[in-house]
């Protein structure tokens, strides 16, 4: 493996790293209002590949689930202005 080839793997899996992050937080967030999207985390396919682009894939959720995210959606809106 040539130096560019480690350094753009080391690239992707910094990248990936901060999707996982990303993840994580936007996890957190989300639980502590009361929402959990259970398909949330790194979409795989993204990942894949020479120089990957990982994106964080919002996954499906309940009827329920969409409704509640949608509550604390406008009430943070309506709090904002």
């Amino acid at each position: 493996m040539t130096a560019t080839e480690r350094r753009d793997e080391a690239g992707n899996r910094d990248r990936v790293r901060a999707a996982e992050e990303a993840v994580a937080r936007l996890r957190a967030g989300l639980a502590s209002v009361g929402v959990k999207l259970p398909s949330l985390g790194v979409d795989p396919v993204s990942c894949a590949g020479g120089e990957s682009v990982p994106l964080v894939d919002l996954g499906r959720c309940s009827i329920e689930t969409a409704l509640r995210l949608s509550a604390q959606l406008e009430a943070k809106a309506r709090h904002d202005s």
